[in-house]
């Protein structure tokens, strides 16, 4: 089950909420949230098992196996069922499939990956390390435990949740109208920006990077990834905001996933704001660490060098993107040792500042193109052409395209700027409410009669 979908939208979510309610009154006799808990966790079960019934079984067991060991102290045993976990359900078909490349005896098994196992691995290792840290302490009520590791908004594409920031939540938690209006809201704009943007960038991203390699021109291939750039950023970051949005609405307070990343200032700066939660995991359990920057030069190069391979292959398990991991790490410790060795993008004079913004989103669009392409071949093709292709070549069907999509592409430009700090209506005024129903009306519309509708990091 995704979010974008009209049984979810229509169905799911308004039995949830008047069973919610019901519970919220039951819970008024003690102040407690038993009742509401226990709603939100046979809810967040329905959720998975919808679409992954067998799975299921796989998340009640790192959560049995997280509970015992944080309650015996044997933390990094669970850590490590739940890498062996990930290496084989997402990366089994890959390393047999090399090993047969390779000539040796690999046996023919096709290993189903279980949606979100990325996020909701990475939950559980939160919580396993922060307890052995001393952070905080073991959960004693296993349902809180599953609660925070399988709760239905964050489960399958993130935000990845610290356990640590919502501990309290899951306990109590204060529901204000004003937490309504704002999760609301969000959760209408993160699904406008699926169905109304994402979801048609994809048909542009599909009409130029899927064609023949040997025949897409140069302006075709520029358009291609600029289209998927925007795809994906929508795609994911509407996601975030419908997570962010429930997550409200039930007392829930995520922290943010996106921060306009492509006004970046430099490549360093883009993933402080893309994939937020992601970043600041690979640093705080891997980067820091392992030392950080706090050790000699060639240290410190492996240590970043580390952190970009197993970002690269967290997102996939095809070698295009460990590629994409690496490339990402020889830019990052080209930026840290001569154009960020000395200020900050901030502190830099304006020229400076706007010479840097273009450089780096030439980088992340060239960077798009490998992780884009899976196959290596087509991936060739693809820079050939982006570079030292055709200029003339269906030039008509790119234009064709061009004129057919600008206003879609100037509503997504305009949509990747930041938000302003004062918002023009609130939800729960009328221009608010208008603007809410049509953002619903014309995600329904679209999504009535559509054949497909994944969330692209679903499958990551």
């Amino acid at each position: 089950m995704i979010f974008a979908d009209l049984f979810f939208i229509y169905i799911f979510l308004p039995a949830f909420a008047l069973c919610t309610m019901i519970a919220h009154f039951a819970d008024a006799r003690d102040g407690g949230m038993r009742f509401q808990n226990a709603v939100l966790i046979v809810f967040s079960f329905v959720f998975y098992a919808w679409g992954e019934p067998i799975y299921v079984f796989l998340i009640l067991a790192g959560v049995f196996v997280d509970y015992v060991c944080a309650m015996t102290g044997h933390e990094r045993l669970a850590v490590a069922f739940h890498v062996l976990s990930l290496v084989v359900f997402k990366y089994g078909n890959l390393i047999l499939a090399t090993v047969e490349q390779a000539g040796g005896p690999a046996p023919l098994i096709d290993i189903r990956l279980p949606i979100g196992i990325s996020f909701y691995t990475f939950q559980s290792v939160t919580y396993l390390l922060d307890v052995r840290r001393g952070v905080c302490e073991p959960q004693r009520n296993p349902f809180y435990l599953f609660l925070y590791i399988a709760m239905f908004p964050q489960l399958v594409a993130g935000p990845i949740v610290r356990y640590r920031t919502i501990e309290r939540q899951i306990r109590s938690r204060h529901i204000r109208s004003s937490d309504l209006v704002y999760g609301v809201n969000r959760f209408l704009t993160g699904l406008a920006k699926k169905v109304l943007l994402a979801n048609q960038l994809a048909e542009l991203t599909a009409a130029t990077l899927d064609t023949d390699p040997q025949m897409m021109s140069t302006g075709m291939a520029w358009l291609g990834i600029f289209a998927f750039a925007l795809q994906i950023y929508f795609d994911f970051s509407g996601y975030s905001d419908m997570a962010i949005g429930m997550g409200r609405c039930m007392g829930f307070r995520f922290e943010e996933n996106f921060d306009s990343p492509y006004l970046c200032a430099s490549v360093t700066d883009f993933w402080r704001r893309w994939h937020i939660s992601l970043g600041t995991f690979f640093r705080d359990y891997v980067y820091i660490p392992l030392g950080g920057n706090r050790v000699s030069g060639t240290r410190h190069i492996f240590n970043i060098m580390l952190v970009w391979l197993l970002t690269g292959f967290w997102h996939g398990a095809h070698w295009n993107y460990l590629l994409w991991g690496l490339y990402y790490g020889l830019l990052l410790i080209i930026e840290k040792y001569t154009v960020l060795k000395n200020a900050e993008p901030e502190d830099r004079a304006l020229p400076a500042r706007i010479a840097g913004h273009v450089a780096s989103l030439f980088f992340v669009l060239a960077g798009w193109g490998i992780f884009y392409f899976e196959d290596f071949s087509r991936m060739g093709y693809f820079f050939r052409n982006l570079f030292f292709g055709n200029v003339v070549a269906n030039d008509t069907l790119c234009a064709g395209l061009f004129r057919q999509n600008l206003f879609l592409l100037i509503v997504c430009v305009i949509a990747c700027l930041p938000k302003p700090r004062k918002r023009l209506f609130s939800t729960a005024s009328v221009p608010g409410i208008i603007w809410s129903v049509l953002l619903l009306t014309a995600s329904t519309l679209l999504l009535i009669g559509a054949t497909s509708n994944p969330f692209l990091y679903t499958r990551f």
